[in-house]
């Protein structure tokens, strides 16, 4: 893609501001990163996270322009993945969703919402209903535990922190990028097409951008991190659940995800009491082998969410570009907000972000 500017600093070393910077530097700008922690991307909200690319199943709580763009970021994640200096796991053996029974009305009434959304964006891959053998088919080690179950096809998921070094891997050895960490920046430090100054600024902060957008807020996710190297689950798992849906992604070397906690609140403690058990009886009511899991990590995180829980692009004086808003939904729509940045800073307008509803410009 052509752009017509030659450098760019980017504030945030997130998932976006990693993204942004290593496609603004394959098109052929100087991209200076700043960053306010370190290199570890240890306060980013991605690094709290399942990093599941599962658009029909967070059509449960997600409207259909955040389907659209997931659908969009399940082929464009491989076309990301394939060019950086690390080989990131990533699969697409679909979602199973399972319940036990006295949580079967709510089943019910998740397959309605689901099979709407699939009158709605007729590209996603039709769900399927299981009964115990198929769902034994598709997940042996599980047996016959459960009776009922769907099954998502085409759904897929990645390594959150691998991506993260790979990305970072990328942009260093990139002679056209300058990184700073530990590098606190806000946009008024900059005067963006001023001599000596960056062409372009692009804020991807999260949080750290409530100074210059102070309609974000925080809202709490909590996520444990097991060993289990002797549950075999193939693809991410989702068991239907009365507060919040949970789910638990397999990732590679015998570790799993555990997560969907969602509390509004910008809370930084450590992990409850009561959440942690709950993400845990979750996943020892999926597979009893997790009896004998080792606890990695329990982390908490809070992601950038907008009034509508959507993400939106925001030039608020020229030459500077605010993305934020990413909420809980960060893997699953980043590569649409990241092509739809792309296509406005080349073209002046973004007709892919007009198409998935994104406030823009």
């Amino acid at each position: 893609m052509k752009l017509p500017f030659r450098s760019v600093a980017i504030l945030g070393a997130g998932l976006m501001g990693r993204l942004m910077a290593v496609t603004l530097a394959r098109a052929g700008c100087r991209v200076d990163l700043h960053e306010a922690g370190s290199a570890e991307a240890e306060g980013a909200a991605a690094r709290v996270a399942a990093a599941m690319l599962a658009p029909l199943a967070e059509s449960a709580v997600a409207p259909v322009p955040l389907v659209r763009m997931g659908h969009h970021a399940l082929s464009r994640w491989p076309e990301l993945l394939a060019p950086l200096a690390r080989p990131v796991f990533f699969q697409r053996e679909g979602t199973l969703v399972l319940w036990h029974r006295q949580d079967a009305n709510e089943a019910a009434r998740l397959a309605r919402v689901l099979a709407h959304t699939g009158t709605q964006v007729p590209e996603l891959a039709p769900m399927r209903t299981l009964d115990g053998a198929g769902i034994e088919a598709l997940e042996p080690s599980l047996g016959r535990r459960f009776t009922s179950g769907l099954f998502l096809p085409g759904e897929g998921q990645l390594d959150n922190r691998a991506l993260l070094a790979a990305l970072l891997a990328t942009l260093q050895a990139d002679d056209k990028v300058t990184l700073h960490w530990q590098s606190p920046r806000a946009p008024e430090d900059f005067a963006p097409g001023a001599p000596g100054q960056p062409d372009w600024l692009i804020d991807c902060r999260g949080l750290g951008a409530r100074p210059q957008w102070n309609a974000l807020r925080g809202v709490r996710g909590e996520v444990i991190r097991v060993h289990a190297p002797d549950v075999t689950l193939a693809r991410p798992t989702r068991l239907v659940h009365p507060r919040y849906p949970l789910y638990i992604a397999p990732k590679p070397e015998g570790l799993f995800v555990i997560g969907a906690t969602e509390i509004e609140s910008d809370d930084m403690s450590p992990a409850s009491v009561r959440s942690t058990l709950e993400l845990l009886s979750a996943a020892y009511a999926v597979h009893s082998g997790f009896a004998e899991a080792r606890i990695v990590e329990i982390a908490t995180q809070c992601r950038p969410t907008l009034p509508d829980n959507l993400p939106a692009l925001r030039q608020p004086r020229p030459r500077v570009l605010q993305i934020n808003g990413l909420y809980r939904h960060g893997f699953m729509i980043a590569p649409a907000l990241l092509d739809a940045a792309m296509e406005w800073l080349a073209q002046g307008r973004s007709p892919l972000a007009q198409g998935f509803g994104l406030e823009t410009p």
